[in-house]
């Protein structure tokens, strides 16, 4: 087991990980990013990404992530890809324990582990994953302008999706397993007046098809559970939105979390509950879920926290 201390360690590897290390790295305060499961977050698994600023042609959500890596990297952040499984917030200097037996202290943590996208749990799902199949309407719905798509879910989070799309789309079906709608009403009234918007109702999703070479969707299987009979939809795009969760299992005992179990900040800051801890990105943010607003965080977070070790040295 090795051990590893530092002034400021990050947890995660996002826009959010990534920025706060290149920003606490410059302020010489020589930080250690802990990667985690998911090396990069959820832009690795997106295809072209157009709506982060400084890219004026679509670029790869890999090639992205991968060139903030680098970038963190050059200014002096030490990345060790380690996944932090247990933490011990009562004291300080705080103490994480890794997926490899490692032990990191940190003189104040940031907290950058994100949300992820809950799924059906389809075969067919993760075979087309960032082929046809997409968990942010907003990161992916311009590259179906003019195409007929479909949107998985009844909450606020699919209505938005699916109103969203109509701005590209050309029809747009939103499935849902039950006869009502669990969005907002306003949402709901909205939804229900557009024209380009159908409602699969009492509907599930059996499985996604589409081509191999290449590979793409073609279209989305779905069974009424009242009748049983299924039907095949002919779209080129699906749209995941049956809601996110907090990668926040850790913290839960040592940190104030809201009902949808993310990390609660002071207004206007990344500071938590605890002197010391600060959380950055969709760890924090169950709205916008943006990677340019993670980075920000990501920055926010840092500069708090090299203030904070100013004055508590």
């Amino acid at each position: 087991m090795a051990e590893y201390r530092t002034p400021v360690l990050i947890i995660g590897s996002g826009p959010a990980g990534y920025t706060a290390g290149i920003y606490a790295a410059r302020a010489g305060l020589k930080p250690i990013v802990v990667s985690g499961g998911q090396i990069g977050g959820q832009l690795t698994i997106t295809t072209d990404v157009e709506n982060f600023p400084g890219f004026p042609t679509p670029v790869a959500g890999t090639e992205l992530m991968h060139n903030m890596r680098v970038q963190a990297h050059n200014v002096g952040v030490q990345i060790i890809d380690d996944k932090i499984i247990e933490v011990d917030f009562s004291r300080r200097p705080f103490e994480c324990n890794s997926e490899n037996h490692n032990l990191f202290c940190g003189d104040s943590v940031i907290i950058a582990t994100g949300a992820s996208a809950r799924w059906l749990g389809l075969p067919s799902e993760e075979k087309f994953r960032g082929f046809g199949v997409s968990g942010c309407a907003t990161c992916d719905g311009f590259f179906y302008r003019g195409r007929d798509v479909a949107v998985v879910g009844g909450g606020n989070t699919a209505v938005e999706e699916a109103l969203y799309l109509t701005n590209f789309a050309n029809s747009v079906t939103l499935i849902h397993r039950r006869d009502s709608l669990r969005a907002d009403k306003t949402m709901q009234s909205r939804l229900l007046e557009n024209p380009k918007i159908t409602v699969e109702w009492d509907s599930v999703v059996e499985e996604i098809v589409g081509t191999d070479s290449p590979l793409a969707v073609t279209g989305v299987m779905i069974k009424n559970v009242k009748s049983d009979q299924t039907k095949l939809l002919k779209v080129d795009g699906v749209f995941i939105a049956i809601g996110h969760h907090p990668n926040t299992e850790i913290f839960k005992e040592q940190l104030e979390l809201d009902e949808g179990g993310y990390i609660i900040t002071r207004p206007d800051s990344c500071r938590t509950n605890i002197e010391g801890i600060f959380a950055a990105g969709d760890v924090k943010d169950p709205k916008f879920r943006q990677a340019v607003i993670a980075a920000g965080s990501g920055c926010i977070a840092s500069l708090e926290a090299d203030r904070w070790l100013t004055e508590n040295r």
